[in-house]
Protein backbone atom coordinates (compact mmCIF):
# COMPACT_ATOMS: atom_id res chain seq x y z
CA UNK A 1 0.00 0.00 0.00
CA UNK A 2 1.19 3.33 -0.79
CA UNK A 3 -0.04 6.86 1.19
CA UNK A 4 -0.03 9.97 -1.20
CA UNK A 5 -1.64 13.52 -0.05
CA UNK A 6 -2.49 16.66 -1.65
CA UNK A 7 -3.76 20.02 -0.59
CA UNK A 8 -5.48 21.99 -3.36
CA UNK A 9 -4.59 25.79 -3.22
CA UNK A 10 -8.25 26.50 -1.03
CA UNK A 11 -6.95 24.59 1.68
CA UNK A 12 -8.90 21.21 1.25
CA UNK A 13 -6.96 18.37 1.66
CA UNK A 14 -6.70 14.90 -0.58
CA UNK A 15 -5.49 11.56 0.91
CA UNK A 16 -5.42 8.44 -0.09
CA UNK A 17 -4.06 4.67 0.96
CA UNK A 18 -3.53 3.08 -2.79
CA UNK A 19 -4.35 -0.85 -2.88
CA UNK A 20 -3.83 -2.23 -6.57
CA UNK A 21 -4.31 -5.76 -5.22
CA UNK A 22 -7.90 -4.25 -3.61
CA UNK A 23 -10.80 -5.82 -5.85
CA UNK A 24 -13.10 -2.54 -4.85
CA UNK A 25 -12.57 1.21 -3.63
CA UNK A 26 -14.11 3.71 -1.01
CA UNK A 27 -14.38 7.64 -1.02
CA UNK A 28 -15.50 9.48 2.08
CA UNK A 29 -15.64 13.53 2.51
CA UNK A 30 -14.64 13.81 6.30
CA UNK A 31 -16.45 17.10 6.84
CA UNK A 32 -15.36 18.46 10.44
CA UNK A 33 -18.65 19.69 12.00
CA UNK A 34 -21.03 18.36 14.17
CA UNK A 35 -23.29 19.35 17.02
CA UNK A 36 -20.82 20.51 18.88
CA UNK A 37 -20.11 23.20 16.69
CA UNK A 38 -23.99 24.70 16.70
CA UNK A 39 -25.59 27.08 18.80
CA UNK A 40 -28.20 27.00 20.75
CA UNK A 41 -30.47 28.29 18.49
CA UNK A 42 -29.40 25.81 15.53
CA UNK A 43 -29.43 22.92 17.97
CA UNK A 44 -29.55 19.87 15.30
CA UNK A 45 -28.40 21.94 11.77
CA UNK A 46 -25.59 19.70 11.09
CA UNK A 47 -27.09 16.17 10.68
CA UNK A 48 -30.39 18.19 9.12
CA UNK A 49 -27.55 19.42 6.96
CA UNK A 50 -26.69 15.88 6.20
CA UNK A 51 -30.57 15.22 4.86
CA UNK A 52 -30.52 18.01 3.05
CA UNK A 53 -27.05 17.35 0.99
CA UNK A 54 -28.93 14.31 -0.85
CA UNK A 55 -32.07 16.38 -1.85
CA UNK A 56 -29.90 17.29 -5.23
CA UNK A 57 -28.13 20.39 -6.62
CA UNK A 58 -28.84 22.99 -8.90
CA UNK A 59 -28.30 20.77 -12.02
CA UNK A 60 -29.51 17.54 -10.24
CA UNK A 61 -32.78 16.44 -8.64
CA UNK A 62 -32.73 13.97 -5.89
CA UNK A 63 -34.01 11.50 -8.51
CA UNK A 64 -30.76 12.22 -10.53
CA UNK A 65 -28.74 11.39 -7.29
CA UNK A 66 -30.12 8.38 -6.36
CA UNK A 67 -30.01 7.20 -10.10
CA UNK A 68 -26.51 7.72 -10.25
CA UNK A 69 -25.72 5.90 -7.15
CA UNK A 70 -27.77 3.01 -7.85
CA UNK A 71 -26.39 2.55 -11.68
CA UNK A 72 -23.09 2.25 -9.97
CA UNK A 73 -23.64 0.19 -7.67
CA UNK A 74 -22.34 1.89 -5.01
CA UNK A 75 -22.73 1.50 -1.56
CA UNK A 76 -23.54 4.71 -0.20
CA UNK A 77 -24.56 6.33 3.21
CA UNK A 78 -23.77 9.39 5.53
CA UNK A 79 -23.52 9.78 9.19
CA UNK A 80 -23.44 12.90 11.55
CA UNK A 81 -21.57 12.95 15.14
CA UNK A 82 -20.88 15.13 18.08
CA UNK A 83 -17.63 16.48 15.90
CA UNK A 84 -17.62 15.50 12.15
CA UNK A 85 -20.05 14.77 9.29
CA UNK A 86 -19.29 11.77 6.84
CA UNK A 87 -20.25 11.26 3.48
CA UNK A 88 -19.18 8.03 1.66
CA UNK A 89 -19.11 5.28 -0.62
CA UNK A 90 -18.09 1.89 -1.81
CA UNK A 91 -17.90 1.34 -4.96
CA UNK A 92 -16.07 -0.64 -7.99
CA UNK A 93 -12.55 1.15 -8.94
CA UNK A 94 -13.78 2.04 -12.53
CA UNK A 95 -16.54 4.05 -10.71
CA UNK A 96 -14.04 5.67 -8.42
CA UNK A 97 -13.66 8.68 -9.86
CA UNK A 98 -17.12 9.35 -11.38
CA UNK A 99 -18.60 8.80 -7.28
CA UNK A 100 -16.39 10.88 -6.32
CA UNK A 101 -17.22 13.62 -9.22
CA UNK A 102 -20.86 12.99 -7.73
CA UNK A 103 -19.97 13.60 -4.35
CA UNK A 104 -18.47 16.82 -4.95
CA UNK A 105 -21.64 17.75 -6.60
CA UNK A 106 -23.20 17.19 -3.95
CA UNK A 107 -21.12 18.80 -1.17
CA UNK A 108 -22.66 22.03 -2.58
CA UNK A 109 -26.28 21.24 -2.37
CA UNK A 110 -29.19 23.79 -3.41
CA UNK A 111 -30.51 23.80 0.03
CA UNK A 112 -33.96 24.59 -1.91
CA UNK A 113 -37.11 25.82 0.67
CA UNK A 114 -39.72 23.70 -0.43
CA UNK A 115 -37.06 20.83 0.35
CA UNK A 116 -35.83 22.47 4.10
CA UNK A 117 -40.30 22.27 4.53
CA UNK A 118 -40.85 18.79 3.99
CA UNK A 119 -37.23 17.28 5.27
CA UNK A 120 -38.37 19.21 8.61
CA UNK A 121 -41.02 17.14 9.46
CA UNK A 122 -38.60 13.91 8.68
CA UNK A 123 -36.16 14.95 11.11
CA UNK A 124 -38.93 15.78 13.49
CA UNK A 125 -39.95 11.64 13.10
CA UNK A 126 -36.49 10.60 13.55
CA UNK A 127 -36.42 12.67 16.95
CA UNK A 128 -39.44 10.97 18.25
CA UNK A 129 -38.19 7.73 17.02
CA UNK A 130 -34.91 7.72 19.10
CA UNK A 131 -37.14 8.63 22.03
CA UNK A 132 -39.01 6.00 21.69
CA UNK A 133 -35.54 4.06 21.99
CA UNK A 134 -34.63 3.92 25.92
CA UNK A 135 -31.20 3.28 25.11
CA UNK A 136 -30.46 5.94 22.79
CA UNK A 137 -32.62 8.09 24.81
CA UNK A 138 -30.71 7.65 28.11
CA UNK A 139 -27.20 8.00 26.72
CA UNK A 140 -27.94 10.97 24.65
CA UNK A 141 -29.33 12.90 27.61
CA UNK A 142 -26.41 11.34 29.74
CA UNK A 143 -24.05 12.96 27.59
CA UNK A 144 -25.94 16.20 27.82
CA UNK A 145 -25.66 15.91 31.50
CA UNK A 146 -22.06 14.88 31.66
CA UNK A 147 -21.20 17.97 29.52
CA UNK A 148 -23.49 20.43 30.93
CA UNK A 149 -22.41 23.62 29.87
CA UNK A 150 -19.43 22.16 27.25
CA UNK A 151 -20.12 21.54 23.09
CA UNK A 152 -19.85 18.56 23.30
CA UNK A 153 -22.94 17.83 25.55
CA UNK A 154 -25.23 19.24 22.45
CA UNK A 155 -27.33 16.29 21.11
CA UNK A 156 -26.78 15.66 17.10
CA UNK A 157 -30.79 15.50 16.81
CA UNK A 158 -31.63 18.72 18.36
CA UNK A 159 -34.84 19.07 19.70
CA UNK A 160 -38.51 19.08 18.43
CA UNK A 161 -38.08 23.01 19.30
CA UNK A 162 -35.36 24.10 18.15
CA UNK A 163 -35.83 22.11 14.57
CA UNK A 164 -39.23 23.61 14.45
CA UNK A 165 -37.59 26.99 15.26
CA UNK A 166 -34.76 26.52 12.64
CA UNK A 167 -34.82 28.94 9.42
CA UNK A 168 -33.50 28.20 6.23
CA UNK A 169 -30.97 31.30 6.11
CA UNK A 170 -30.02 30.01 9.36
CA UNK A 171 -28.86 26.22 7.10
CA UNK A 172 -27.31 28.43 4.58
CA UNK A 173 -24.89 30.87 7.56
CA UNK A 174 -23.63 27.69 9.08
CA UNK A 175 -23.03 25.64 5.89
CA UNK A 176 -20.85 28.40 4.61
CA UNK A 177 -18.75 28.52 7.34
CA UNK A 178 -18.46 24.75 8.40
CA UNK A 179 -18.28 23.41 4.86
CA UNK A 180 -15.46 25.50 3.82
CA UNK A 181 -12.68 23.17 2.09
CA UNK A 182 -10.20 24.28 4.57
CA UNK A 183 -12.25 22.44 6.96
CA UNK A 184 -12.99 19.37 4.77
CA UNK A 185 -10.93 15.98 3.93
CA UNK A 186 -11.35 13.95 0.80
CA UNK A 187 -10.23 9.90 1.67
CA UNK A 188 -9.73 7.31 -0.63
CA UNK A 189 -8.14 4.02 -0.78
CA UNK A 190 -8.45 0.50 -2.16
CA UNK A 191 -7.86 0.16 -5.83
CA UNK A 192 -7.88 3.66 -7.08
CA UNK A 193 -5.84 5.77 -9.45
CA UNK A 194 -5.15 9.09 -6.88
CA UNK A 195 -4.00 11.38 -9.68
CA UNK A 196 -7.56 11.00 -11.34
CA UNK A 197 -8.87 11.38 -8.16
CA UNK A 198 -6.92 14.67 -7.45
CA UNK A 199 -7.48 15.62 -10.66
CA UNK A 200 -11.76 15.47 -10.04
CA UNK A 201 -11.09 16.95 -6.93
CA UNK A 202 -9.36 20.30 -8.34
CA UNK A 203 -12.12 20.51 -11.08
CA UNK A 204 -14.88 20.09 -8.53
CA UNK A 205 -13.69 21.33 -5.13
CA UNK A 206 -11.15 23.96 -6.65
CA UNK A 207 -13.52 26.63 -6.75
CA UNK A 208 -14.67 26.45 -3.22
CA UNK A 209 -14.10 29.47 -0.96
CA UNK A 210 -12.39 29.29 2.79
CA UNK A 211 -13.64 30.60 5.97
CA UNK A 212 -12.58 30.26 9.85
CA UNK A 213 -14.36 27.39 11.01
CA UNK A 214 -11.99 27.12 13.77
CA UNK A 215 -13.48 24.72 16.59
CA UNK A 216 -12.65 25.66 20.34
CA UNK A 217 -10.73 22.86 22.07
CA UNK A 218 -11.05 21.98 25.80
CA UNK A 219 -11.06 18.82 27.94
CA UNK A 220 -13.81 18.24 30.28
CA UNK A 221 -13.77 16.26 33.29
CA UNK A 222 -17.54 15.58 33.47
CA UNK A 223 -20.53 17.37 35.22
CA UNK A 224 -20.54 14.51 38.14
CA UNK A 225 -24.43 14.96 38.43
CA UNK A 226 -26.61 12.28 38.75
CA UNK A 227 -30.24 11.93 37.68
CA UNK A 228 -32.94 9.45 37.24
CA UNK A 229 -36.00 10.33 35.44
CA UNK A 230 -39.66 8.14 36.03
CA UNK A 231 -41.04 6.70 32.42
CA UNK A 232 -44.19 4.67 33.01
CA UNK A 233 -44.41 2.99 29.81
CA UNK A 234 -40.91 1.03 31.29
CA UNK A 235 -40.27 -1.96 32.49
CA UNK A 236 -36.88 -1.88 33.09
CA UNK A 237 -33.80 0.17 34.48
CA UNK A 238 -31.94 1.75 31.76
CA UNK A 239 -28.51 3.16 33.41
CA UNK A 240 -25.99 5.18 31.64
CA UNK A 241 -22.85 6.67 33.52
CA UNK A 242 -19.97 8.93 32.23
CA UNK A 243 -16.04 8.73 33.12
CA UNK A 244 -13.69 11.24 31.29
CA UNK A 245 -10.60 9.79 29.75
CA UNK A 246 -8.42 10.46 27.05
CA UNK A 247 -8.79 12.57 23.35
CA UNK A 248 -8.01 11.45 20.62
CA UNK A 249 -4.99 13.07 20.06
CA UNK A 250 -3.37 11.23 23.63
CA UNK A 251 -1.26 8.54 22.88
CA UNK A 252 -3.10 6.44 25.20
CA UNK A 253 -6.06 6.01 23.28
CA UNK A 254 -5.03 2.58 23.09
CA UNK A 255 -4.91 1.59 26.49
CA UNK A 256 -8.21 3.77 27.17
CA UNK A 257 -10.11 1.26 24.51
CA UNK A 258 -8.56 -1.82 26.11
CA UNK A 259 -9.55 -0.83 29.57
CA UNK A 260 -12.90 -0.10 28.44
CA UNK A 261 -12.73 -3.66 26.47
CA UNK A 262 -11.81 -5.16 29.92
CA UNK A 263 -14.50 -3.84 31.86
CA UNK A 264 -17.36 -4.14 29.93
CA UNK A 265 -17.20 -5.99 26.92
CA UNK A 266 -20.26 -7.83 25.95
CA UNK A 267 -18.57 -11.08 26.83
CA UNK A 268 -16.15 -12.06 28.86
CA UNK A 269 -15.19 -8.76 30.80
CA UNK A 270 -15.61 -7.50 34.38
CA UNK A 271 -19.06 -6.57 33.48
CA UNK A 272 -20.69 -9.71 31.73
CA UNK A 273 -19.32 -11.92 34.89
CA UNK A 274 -20.56 -10.17 37.66
CA UNK A 275 -24.13 -8.19 36.06
CA UNK A 276 -24.95 -10.28 32.95
CA UNK A 277 -23.69 -13.96 34.12
CA UNK A 278 -25.58 -13.36 37.57
CA UNK A 279 -28.48 -12.57 36.31
CA UNK A 280 -28.36 -9.24 38.23
CA UNK A 281 -28.66 -7.03 34.54
CA UNK A 282 -29.14 -8.67 30.72
CA UNK A 283 -27.08 -5.52 29.39
CA UNK A 284 -24.06 -4.65 31.09
CA UNK A 285 -21.44 -2.41 28.44
CA UNK A 286 -19.19 -0.27 27.95
CA UNK A 287 -17.26 2.04 25.72
CA UNK A 288 -14.56 4.65 24.78
CA UNK A 289 -14.93 7.64 22.89
CA UNK A 290 -12.31 9.89 22.01
CA UNK A 291 -12.74 13.30 20.62
CA UNK A 292 -11.40 16.31 20.12
CA UNK A 293 -9.36 17.28 22.72
CA UNK A 294 -11.97 15.49 25.37
CA UNK A 295 -13.00 11.64 26.07
CA UNK A 296 -15.42 10.06 27.65
CA UNK A 297 -15.95 5.87 28.11
CA UNK A 298 -20.17 4.85 28.61
CA UNK A 299 -21.30 2.18 30.79
CA UNK A 300 -24.66 1.21 29.92
CA UNK A 301 -26.42 -1.21 31.74
CA UNK A 302 -30.13 -2.32 31.68
CA UNK A 303 -31.56 -4.15 34.37
CA UNK A 304 -34.63 -4.50 37.00
CA UNK A 305 -35.81 -2.02 39.16
CA UNK A 306 -35.78 -4.56 41.93
CA UNK A 307 -31.72 -5.06 41.38
CA UNK A 308 -30.92 -1.62 40.45
CA UNK A 309 -29.11 -0.90 43.74
CA UNK A 310 -27.43 -4.03 43.84
CA UNK A 311 -26.35 -3.75 40.33
CA UNK A 312 -25.04 -0.26 41.11
CA UNK A 313 -23.34 -1.34 44.38
CA UNK A 314 -21.58 -4.03 41.94
CA UNK A 315 -20.20 -1.58 39.18
CA UNK A 316 -18.64 0.63 42.34
CA UNK A 317 -16.78 -2.24 43.60
CA UNK A 318 -15.66 -3.23 39.82
CA UNK A 319 -14.09 0.66 39.73
CA UNK A 320 -12.82 1.03 42.94
CA UNK A 321 -10.74 -2.48 41.88
CA UNK A 322 -9.53 -1.24 39.15
CA UNK A 323 -8.42 1.60 40.49
CA UNK A 324 -6.75 0.09 43.29
CA UNK A 325 -5.61 -3.20 41.74
CA UNK A 326 -5.14 -2.63 38.28
CA UNK A 327 -5.98 -5.16 35.32
CA UNK A 328 -4.30 -8.88 35.15
CA UNK A 329 -1.47 -10.02 32.21
CA UNK A 330 -4.62 -12.66 31.15
CA UNK A 331 -7.33 -9.82 31.18
CA UNK A 332 -5.06 -7.62 28.91
CA UNK A 333 -3.96 -10.46 26.53
CA UNK A 334 -7.46 -11.00 25.95
CA UNK A 335 -8.88 -7.57 25.20
CA UNK A 336 -5.85 -7.23 23.78
CA UNK A 337 -6.47 -10.14 20.87
CA UNK A 338 -10.42 -8.87 20.63
CA UNK A 339 -8.99 -5.42 19.95
CA UNK A 340 -6.65 -6.79 16.97
CA UNK A 341 -9.29 -9.13 15.56
CA UNK A 342 -11.78 -6.21 15.04
CA UNK A 343 -9.47 -4.07 13.51
CA UNK A 344 -7.31 -6.26 11.47
CA UNK A 345 -10.77 -8.10 9.98
CA UNK A 346 -12.40 -4.40 9.28
CA UNK A 347 -9.63 -3.41 7.42
CA UNK A 348 -9.20 -5.90 5.04
CA UNK A 349 -11.42 -3.81 3.13
CA UNK A 350 -11.34 -0.48 1.18
CA UNK A 351 -14.58 0.53 3.21
CA UNK A 352 -13.56 -0.40 6.34
CA UNK A 353 -9.94 1.57 5.99
CA UNK A 354 -12.03 4.88 5.01
CA UNK A 355 -12.45 5.70 8.52
CA UNK A 356 -9.41 5.13 9.85
CA UNK A 357 -7.43 7.31 7.36
CA UNK A 358 -10.40 10.01 6.87
CA UNK A 359 -10.08 10.39 11.03
CA UNK A 360 -6.25 9.99 11.64
CA UNK A 361 -6.16 13.05 9.38
CA UNK A 362 -9.23 14.86 10.69
CA UNK A 363 -7.81 14.83 14.22
CA UNK A 364 -3.97 14.52 13.87
CA UNK A 365 -3.08 15.66 11.07
CA UNK A 366 -1.16 11.87 10.43
CA UNK A 367 -1.24 8.60 8.33
CA UNK A 368 -1.16 5.59 10.37
CA UNK A 369 -1.44 1.97 8.58
CA UNK A 370 -2.80 -0.91 10.04
CA UNK A 371 0.80 -2.25 10.69
CA UNK A 372 1.15 0.80 13.14
CA UNK A 373 -1.81 0.34 14.99
CA UNK A 374 -1.25 -3.13 15.70
CA UNK A 375 1.89 -1.93 16.82
CA UNK A 376 0.35 0.59 19.19
CA UNK A 377 -2.07 -1.82 20.76
CA UNK A 378 0.90 -4.63 21.27
CA UNK A 379 2.65 -2.46 23.37
CA UNK A 380 0.38 -1.32 25.52
CA UNK A 381 1.37 -2.82 28.88
CA UNK A 382 -0.87 -4.10 32.06
CA UNK A 383 1.64 -0.57 34.50
CA UNK A 384 -0.04 1.49 30.65
CA UNK A 385 -4.07 0.66 31.96
CA UNK A 386 -3.37 0.89 35.86
CA UNK A 387 -1.82 4.37 35.14
CA UNK A 388 -4.39 5.33 33.45
CA UNK A 389 -7.14 4.17 36.02
CA UNK A 390 -5.31 5.75 38.66
CA UNK A 391 -5.64 9.09 37.13
CA UNK A 392 -9.00 9.19 34.99
CA UNK A 393 -11.15 7.24 37.89
CA UNK A 394 -14.00 5.41 36.28
CA UNK A 395 -15.65 6.00 39.78
CA UNK A 396 -15.85 9.95 38.93
CA UNK A 397 -19.21 9.43 36.83
CA UNK A 398 -22.06 11.39 36.10
CA UNK A 399 -25.42 8.99 36.07
CA UNK A 400 -28.53 9.07 34.45
CA UNK A 401 -31.21 7.03 34.76
CA UNK A 402 -34.87 6.04 32.95
CA UNK A 403 -36.71 3.95 34.44
CA UNK A 404 -40.71 2.65 35.65
CA UNK A 405 -42.25 4.76 38.29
Amino acid sequence: MEFQNKTLANGLTVIGEVNNSAQSAAVGFFVRTGSRDETDAVSGVSHFLEHMMFKGTDKLTAMDVNEAFDRTGAKFNASTSEENTVYYAAILPEYAEEITQLWAQLMRPSLRDEDFDLEKNVIKEEIAMYKDLPQFDVMDRARTLHFDGHPCGRSVLGTNESIGALKSSQMRDYFSVRYAPNNIVLACCGDIDFDKICAVAEDGCGGWTTSDAERKLSGWGGSGKKERHANESLTHEHICLLSEAVSMQDKRRYANSLAAMIVGDYTGSRFYWALVDNALADTAAMQYESMDGAGAVYSYIRCSSENKDKVMEIVAEIFDDIQRNGVSESELRTARNKVLSAVTIKSETPMGRLVNLGFNWVYRNEYRDINEDIAAIKAVKTGDINALMREFKLSRFTQLSIGPE
